[in-house]
């Protein structure tokens, strides 16, 4: 943790609490307020977070949503449709991560100008191309074309159609490695298709790996892939544009804004595991002409993915919500 940050339990944390436990969590926070008697209190995601700070009717409040929790949570059924316009309704600001949440905030009558947009960021110095190809060569992936994917092995995040596009044209891309960087629910799955597949060599289950040692994937992949269904402003998007690394990525509203086809990389169809491999067979046929790609790439990060420049954001909306609560 930082410096100056302290945590406080509670029994809240590390549960996954029932809906009609949400009463008792309620008076519950109530107390840990009683206790800190904080300035603003930041909360999220919205559903399952930001609601209970919502039903304890703290002000000021800002709402922060995490992409999913509004963009698909909140259409889940009635009842998580009522605990989104709830807790909207007893914010006094919303924090989100991507246009595609401000957007969708104003169907619950969320007023856009008290939004902000705080995409997140990644530590640039840390996340940067590798140019001598020092990563690259730690792995042994010195000749191959090595396509990235480090999202969750969960439905959530379409790993199951990036695994099934690339066993669909693995045999037309022969120096293609698929490197799977995370873990889930789906590994039995995921493994059982390349095992059927018979591209045990040419697909790579690393697992999870920790934070220090993400740079050198990115660092060593030569195009990044990730089919999520749904997604804010995407970290790991930001962490392989940041390394300079051409991407292929589902066609979400949140990616239009961080991806222009022909700059950044290219889109396929979300939820289209053969417009996928279609696409991703095109891509490897331009591979020889990447270095504006890649150029393109880390230039929208230096712009738009700096955690130093966009956490100003963050801090400036304290001090607005702050002065508006005082007057």
């Amino acid at each position: 943790m930082p410096q100056n940050i302290h945590i406080v339990e509670w029994v809240g944390d590390n549960q996954s609490n029932p809906w009609w436990k949400y009463l008792w969590l309620k008076n519950e926070f109530k107390k840990v307020l009683d206790s800190i008697q904080p300035d603003l209190v930041h909360a999220g995601p919205i559903q399952k977070v930001a609601f209970i700070a919502a039903l304890a009717n703290f002000h000021p409040l800002i709402s922060m949503s995490w992409g999913t929790d509004l963009l698909m949570d909140a259409d889940r059924n009635s009842w998580w449709w009522w605990v989104t316009r709830y807790t909207l309704q007893h914010s006094d600001w919303l924090v989100g991560d991507c246009q595609a949440v401000q957007k969708k905030a104003t169907v619950f009558s969320f007023p856009k100008k008290q939004t902000s947009i705080f995409p997140w960021g990644i530590d640039l110095k840390r996340f940067q191309p590798d140019p001598a190809g020092l990563s690259r060569r730690q792995f042994g992936w010195g000749n191959n074309f090595v396509i990235l994917c480090t999202r969750n092995w969960e439905a959530r995040y379409g790993v199951d159609l990036v695994v099934r596009a690339f066993c669909h044209v693995a045999g037309q891309m022969p120096d293609a490695r698929l490197v799977l960087v995370s873990c889930g629910s789906q590994e039995n799955m995921l493994r059982k298709m390349v095992l059927e597949a018979g591209l045990q060599n040419q697909v790579v289950f690393a697992g999870r790996i920790d934070y220090e040692g993400l740079p050198t994937y990115y660092q060593s992949a030569d195009l990044y892939i990730s089919a999520s269904h749904s997604d804010g402003s995407s970290v790991s998007l930001m962490e392989a544009l940041g390394c300079g690394c051409p991407v292929l990525v589902s066609d979400i509203v949140s990616n239009l804004e961080w991806v222009t086809p022909g700059e950044q990389g290219w889109f396929f169809k979300d939820g289209d595991w053969k417009n996928l491999s279609d696409n991703l067979l095109t891509v490897y046929k331009q591979r020889q002409n990447f270095t504006n790609f890649k150029v393109k790439s880390r230039q929208t990060a230096l712009e738009k993915a700096d955690w130093n420049k966009n956490f100003s954001v963050l801090l400036s909306t304290y001090d607005v919500v702050n002065r508006k609560a005082t007057i």
